[in-house]
């Protein structure tokens, strides 16, 4: 398999000239995020992702998880993996401060996730999944139960899982059949099973920290009646020490399309009598409480979709400047002869195509997942409440989006890379097929594209009238003048289809507010499309702000002219190729109700 490099270049122009690097160091506690320590802190986990992880992905997937007599063994190598993650801090890299950790923004920890990612995805779930279940402790636990778990889960010695789904209850949450048993010591027992459980037994650490979602005896039906608990495999002491093995363990591990080096767990609980567990916050509030674990995973796999593309795209990169096959019928360097009867695939046009659609998706989904990590931060820690609300605001309405169509564009990335291969992508070996295979779950993930559309277009779009997404929406109609007035016949392309795709997200938008309140079905219809159609133009309008700001650097004589110009070429590609779908989009969404609500199901 070819080598990971991390895209630097790449990261650090976004931050820095893009998303706005400055502004974030103004917020409370980030004061000390300058671009020479984040600079060395991307350095590092680039090095980290290349050297440690990166040349146990392959080996992992052909090895995987393997599970003999309730033990989970990980594949060689991902252990030790694991234990240099934590030495070298990346652990606590945003867990509290308060808790251990050392509070870095979102904006910093995104893109060392994004490589870690690109690297191995099936090492990146375990730590994933733990900063998740510390984020959602750390707003809604105890004093008491914050103290006794988090401080060993930022420190890496302790892992986290999320334990939501059982055999009858995958997206319906309302059917969870766990319950859970108040103890006269205010704990509770906790018996049933839960399936789908990444990483939920494994050789990493000595604790797993499970959050649970279980019905207290006596709660209401449906999904007022559920709880939230921590559970872990080991009972805690007071003195933080380890305590007896508690009422849990893993009966079986599933086979998958895909990401063999994670195990993804059957959970059994209450075999013996049932698991020790510990209420998070106050009865029949976990679904909300595990609202803040599911935001921050969704945010999270939906930037696997980022790191999944990049990976594909550097892999057949690679191939396709190595690989010699046919006649060009471009222009080639002198150095292959008056006449190549052969040439690296590179120089065949619709091998370039592909290729630079792998690209500008890379870049688009990076800049729109990096943009919302930006947003979270200005929410979290803004002290202008204003700016806190409509920052909160877009982080509900991108989420989805970020989620749904970045891992969605994994998927069709995944598939290029292997369409760039040629036969051979089909072949394992090469290791194009990996990629795909590892994709595909991520559109599944947290709620699949389905899932993440109807919360869009529903509770984020037809609820509130539009409101978030028309200020955005507005806010993106002021970029075409600006790329006008800079005079290049590349943004001037951008900016004419960029005007014309952001149209038709207000004309889809629109029609959403109005349809929704009278007609819901008919917009839950062609949520997926109004998902894909704003992915595509908040995606365009990232890449035409940088775009511009290369142009400008460009103008001023300043950075890698080589990196500017790629910039821009990307960009203008995008749009050309890919914005142009926009308004395809926009009347799916508005015209294909019918065809969808009338198809009786019987005929099917």
């Amino acid at each position: 398999m070819s080598e990971y490099n991390a895209p630097l270049k790449d990261i650090n122009f976004l931050l820095e000239h893009v998303i706005g690097l400055e502004e974030i160091a103004r917020l409370p506690g980030c004061e000390e995020v300058t671009p020479d320590l984040v600079s060395a802190i991307f350095e590092e986990a680039g090095k980290f992702s290349k050297e440690v992880l990166a040349p146990i992905n392959r080996s992992g997937d052909l090895e995987g998880a393997k599970i003999s007599n309730n033990v989970v063994t990980t594949p060689k190598g991902f252990k030790e993996a694991y234990w240099k993650y934590v030495e070298g801090g990346w652990s606590q890299l945003e867990a509290p401060v308060a808790f251990g950790g050392q509070g870095l923004p979102h904006i910093v920890a995104t893109p060392v996730s994004e490589m870690l990612g690109s690297a191995n995805m099936a090492f990146k779930l375990c730590p994933l999944l733990t900063l998740g279940a510390i984020a959602a402790l750390d707003e809604h636990a105890s004093a008491d139960v914050k103290n006794k778990f988090i401080p060993s889960m930022a420190a890496g010695k302790w892992t986290g899982t999320m334990n939501l789904t059982e055999p009858q209850a995958g997206s319906d949450l309302a059917l969870v059949r766990s319950k859970a048993i108040l103890q006269a010591d205010g704990s509770y027992k906790i018996s049933g099973q839960k399936i789908f459980i990444t990483y939920g037994e494994h050789d990493y650490t000595e604790n797993i920290i499970h959050l649970v979602l279980a019905r207290i005896e006596g709660a209401p039906d449906g999904v007022k009646g559920i709880s939230l608990f921590v559970v872990p495999k080991f009972l805690v002491n007071a003195d933080g020490s380890l305590g007896a093995r508690n009422d849990v363990k893993c009966v079986s591990i599933e086979h998958k399309m895909g990401i063999h080096g994670s195990p993804t767990c059957v959970m059994v609980y209450g075999d013996a009598g049932g698991a020790t567990g510990y209420v998070v916050g106050e009865p029949n509030r976990g679904i909300e409480y595990m609202f803040v674990m599911m935001n921050a995973a969704r945010l999270g796999v939906g930037l696997e979709g980022v790191s999944i593309s990049e990976r594909a795209y550097q892999h057949a990169l690679v191939w396709a400047r190595e690989r010699v096959q046919g006649r060009p019928v471009t222009p080639v360097p002198a150095s292959f002869g008056p006449s190549p009867k052969s040439v690296p695939i590179i120089y065949h046009p619709d091998v370039k195509r592909m290729l630079l659609t792998m690209r500008a998706y890379a870049e688009a989904t990076r800049a729109l997942t990096y943009y919302t990590s930006a947003c979270l931060d200005i929410a979290e820690r803004s002290i202008d409440e204003k700016q806190k609300r409509t920052n909160q605001a877009l982080v509900e309405l991108l989420i989805p989006i970020v989620k749904g169509w970045s891992t969605e564009i994994g998927i069709e990335v995944t598939s290029l890379g292997i369409q760039v291969h040629g036969g051979m992508g089909f072949i394992e070996e090469t290791g194009a097929a990996q990629y795909y295979r590892d994709a595909r779950i991520s559109a599944i993930y947290e709620g699949t594209t389905g899932i993440q559309a109807n919360d869009l277009v529903g509770r984020k779009v037809g609820r509130e009238g539009g409101q978030t997404a028309l200020a955005l929406i507005a806010e993106m109609e002021k970029l075409p003048a600006l790329l006008l007035a800079m005079n290049d016949v590349n943004l001037k392309a951008v900016a004419a289809q960029l005007t014309t795709s952001i149209a038709s997200a207000k004309r889809a938008t629109d029609w959403i507010a109005t349809m929704f309140p009278n007609n819901p079905a008919a917009v839950f219809a062609g949520a997926v499309h109004y998902l894909k159609l704003m992915g595509t133009v908040t995606g365009g309008w990232m890449m035409a702000r940088a775009a511009l700001a290369a142009a400008t650097q460009i103008k001023a004589g300043d950075g890698d002219g080589d990196y500017l110009k790629a910039k821009i070429m990307t960009t203008r590609f995008y749009a050309d190729h890919i914005l142009t779908m926009a308004p395809s989009f926009a009347n799916a969404v508005i015209q294909g109700a019918d065809s969808v609500l009338q198809m009786e199901e019987a005929l099917f």
